[in-house]
């Protein structure tokens, strides 16, 4: 099979990269040197985005400042869906609050786990990293290789771990679009508007289910990017001491 050129040049660049990480860290981890070097790296990628996450939690600010202007749209074009979904957005845009910016984040991550995967499900890179392990369990196992020995705990905790941050994720999706009086930036009643609100809360979970099918390496980026995700969920939407009538609309 063919190679996609940039695709096999970014999967030589991270190798070298986590190789190098490697080399670095296996003085301090050990045996644990490359799963350190991957949560590292993962470190790394949450840095280069955390603009667009900032971008995104003002974006929510600045929705939830909207949502007693939103409710009374609502309640203006309750049998117009059409135009109701339209000046929504009409006044989503003149705050500077587009709600697309939320996914920007996470579909920025796709190309890194991507990466990740080929690098530990293949030999492209050459870079030797299949070999790596981590429990004793090479960090290329798929959960379809089998749970014997040390792999079905160590997966077990991971697995674990993710349900717990989707849950907690979940539960923060159904406040922020209670806050707000929308669903993703588009009005809670209307046609599909049920089945979008019930859906939304339930896609953290699919970290869970990608889970499944990733070898370990990608599988503790997925554990290290998420439990991130939830701090930094934690800490940038921290309450916020807002006089009364005093809406930013910066």
């Amino acid at each position: 099979m063919l190679a996609f050129a940039p695709l096999h040049d970014a999967v030589a660049a991270a190798g070298s990269a986590l190789s190098w990480l490697t080399e670095l860290l296996e003085p301090l981890a050990g045996g644990g040197a490359t799963a350190a070097a991957i949560v590292l790296f993962t470190i790394a990628v949450r840095l280069l985005i955390s603009p667009l996450t900032v971008a995104q939690v003002r974006g929510e600010r600045r929705r939830a400042a909207l949502a007693p202007q939103v409710r009374d749209l609502q309640q203006r074009y309750a049998d117009d869906p059409a135009t109701l979904q339209r000046e929504v957005f009409g006044l989503y845009r003149e705050a500077g609050a587009n709600p697309i910016a939320g996914c920007l984040p996470l579909l920025i991550q796709a190309p890194f786990l991507l990466v990740l995967y080929r690098l530990f499900s293949t030999s492209e890179g050459g870079t030797g990293l299949l070999d790596e392990r981590l429990a004793g369990v090479p960090l290329g196992h798929h959960l379809s290789d089998g749970l014997a020995g040390a792999a079905g705990p160590l997966f077990g905790v991971l697995l674990m771990v993710l349900l717990v941050v989707a849950w907690w994720s979940s539960r923060r999706a159904r406040r922020a679009s209670a806050a707000v009086g929308t669903v993703a930036g588009t009005p809670t009643e209307g046609p599909g508007a049920a089945t979008l609100g019930r859906l939304l809360p339930l896609l953290p979970f699919t970290t869970v289910l990608v889970a499944l099918v990733l070898p370990l390496a990608a599988v503790i980026y997925l554990v290290a990017t998420s439990v991130w995700s939830a701090l930094e969920q934690a800490v940038l939407r921290r309450p916020q001491g807002t006089p009364t009538g005093n809406v930013d609309r910066r």
